[in-house]
């Protein structure tokens, strides 16, 4: 008999493919994967009975939040205690790397309500060196980064409202180039967000075609959710068709009563582009409800010229105005109005990094607004005002939750076979559950409870997906020579726990979680090890 670090025994394996549950011995050398062997081949140093549990891939959760906290906090609990053992971060177009010295204040001031503030200096400057920081805190789970947009476009031109001329339009290929070469997977645009809402079209070919020279992925939050999602999607498939590049839709919904209608026009669309054979996925968080920063309820032209004029506008009536007047607007918007969707009592108040006004964390803008004018009724008018007077105190640094999807859409969506899951997890103040709650809520509450997926369809969103639609060749798979990420879970009792209204509640059910070939998390000795034996994984190793 041979002798191997680690062997997981009696558990029915989801191998991460479509395949149904099978028992083998998952046997572990290291940081990998040896075999999946019949039982008694190997005896391990250590080994694990999992009689009666299903041993699954470590879940990858493709659009993440943590780029700061993993620096402050390289255990994540929140994370790791789902069995998620890789995060993709660098979303939505915004986020932490490339970033020149000069710029780090601003940077960290328009993305604090997004991804909080770090306690220390910022100490990078280079994708590399950000994947160099993150090594050096040594995280408890893999950790690897799309170079955003927003990054890219303010070395190239700033945060000016134009379209970019070819030259910078070369520049932020160049650098894109340059951070795919230091490991980046591929690039994330946020359409709705600065700067990367001021670029066309023709920009977002182009710097897709930069990606695709890497076989990265172009990763998109789309130029609308709602009103004009059909468009958006349209223009998803128009890059992907011309930059010839893999497109993957972040937190792919239909936001807005009026447009959940829509959503099967949507999915024939994208049917028919896959079938065309253009390389178009989404992920996806199973709940009715988004979470992002409060500025975004701002039109687009309010952000121009970044934070500080943002806040100049703010502070100017004729201005202000404007903007309170659109976002009352009850009619058909030319933006992605998170107020027209759900109104100041469906907009709930997350965080404030400063630590300020702490009575309103949890609270909807209209409950909010009645504790700052302490009235017992305020009108929408009252809310909106509550709202700017907060963007201009805390200087955007707000993080919100808004109710604005479908039960219905939310599963419809759940079962394209090329969509896969993600937490789109915000973690400051009082989070959106699906920080803490996601996979489990899949396995749980989707699986178990409703039959919307089999379980191994879940697993199989959860893991393999994710790592084919990212290029990751290592991760998402039981089999010789993958690594050693692994989930074991209770069929039966696996759940999420975190709700609205108390969010920092880890799931049940998830009884081991191995990184790199060792147990980073023992939920029946009720330990986190903190190895911190998570990688920075970059593109050329995946």
């Amino acid at each position: 008999m041979k002798t191997v670090t680690l062997v997981l025994k009696n558990g029915a394996i989801l191998d991460g493919t479509l395949r149904a549950p099978f028992y083998a011995d998952v046997v572990i050398s290291h940081d990998l994967i040896l075999t999946v062997d019949g039982p008694g081949g190997y005896s391990g140093i250590e080994e694990i009975d999992c009689k009666g549990l299903f041993i699954a891939p470590g879940f990858i959760d493709t659009h993440s939040h943590s780029d700061l906290r993993v620096l402050s906090e390289p255990m994540l609990p929140m994370k790791l205690r789902q069995g998620i053992t890789l995060e993709i971060f660098g979303q939505d177009g915004i986020s932490v790397a490339p970033v020149r010295a000069a710029d780090r204040a601003q940077m960290s001031s328009q993305l604090a309500g997004l991804l909080g503030r770090l306690d220390r200096e910022w100490d990078w400057q280079s994708v590399s060196e950000y994947l160099e920081a993150i090594s050096r805190a040594r995280p408890s789970l893999d950790c690897a980064y799309l170079i955003p947009h927003g990054a890219a476009r303010l070395l190239a031109m700033g945060m000016e409202d134009r379209r970019a001329t070819e030259k910078e339009t070369a520049a932020m290929q160049d650098h894109i180039r340059q951070a795919m070469r230091e490991g980046a997977l591929g690039m994330s645009t946020g359409l709705i967000y600065p700067p990367c809402c001021y670029s066309d079209t023709a920009e977002l070919i182009a710097l897709g075609r930069a990606v695709a020279e890497f076989d990265g992925v172009f990763v998109s939050h789309m130029r609308s959710e709602s009103d004009y999602l059909e468009d958006a999607v349209e223009e998803m498939i128009e890059i992907a068709r011309r930059a010839g590049v893999r497109a993957h839709i972040s937190h792919f919904k239909a936001a807005g009563r009026e447009n959940w209608a829509s959503i099967d026009r949507v999915l024939e669309r994208i049917e028919r582009a896959r079938a065309e054979g253009l390389r178009i996925t989404a992920d996806q968080y199973p709940y009715i409800a988004g979470s992002t920063m409060l500025g975004a309820i701002l039109p687009p032209w309010a952000h121009a010229g970044g934070t500080e004029e943002t806040l100049a506008r703010l502070g100017s009536p004729e201005e202000r105005g404007r903007m309170k007047e659109m976002m009352l607007a009850k009619e058909r918007s030319s933006w992605d109005s998170f107020w027209k969707w759900s109104g100041p009592e469906g907009i709930v108040i997350s965080d404030i990094p400063s630590g300020r006004r702490q009575e309103c964390v949890g609270k909807n803008l209209s409950e909010a607004a009645r504790i700052n004018l302490d009235a017992e009724r305020v009108s929408e008018e009252d809310a909106a005002e509550f709202a700017l007077d907060l963007l201009f105190e805390e200087r955007m640094g707000v993080g919100m939750i808004s109710f604005s999807q479908s039960e219905d859409v939310v599963q419809k969506i759940m079962k394209q076979p090329y969509v896969n899951v993600c937490t789109d997890g915000l973690l400051g103040g009082k989070p959106h559950p699906r920080a803490y709650g996601t996979y489990p809520r899949m396995l749980g509450r989707y699986s178990r409870e409703l039959g919307a997926l089999k379980l191994e369809e879940a697993v199989h969103k959860m893991s393999r997906l994710a790592a084919e639609t990212f290029n990751l060749k290592r991760h998402g798979r039981i089999e010789g020579g993958a690594r050693a990420n692994l989930v074991v879970f209770d069929p039966e009792r696996v759940i999420d726990r975190a709700t609205f209204e108390d969010s920092r509640q880890y799931a049940e059910g998830i009884e081991y979680v191995i990184v790199g070939g060792k147990v980073e998390y023992d939920a029946r000795r009720r330990a986190q090890h903190g190895m911190g034996r998570g990688l920075a994984v970059k593109r050329d190793q995946t």
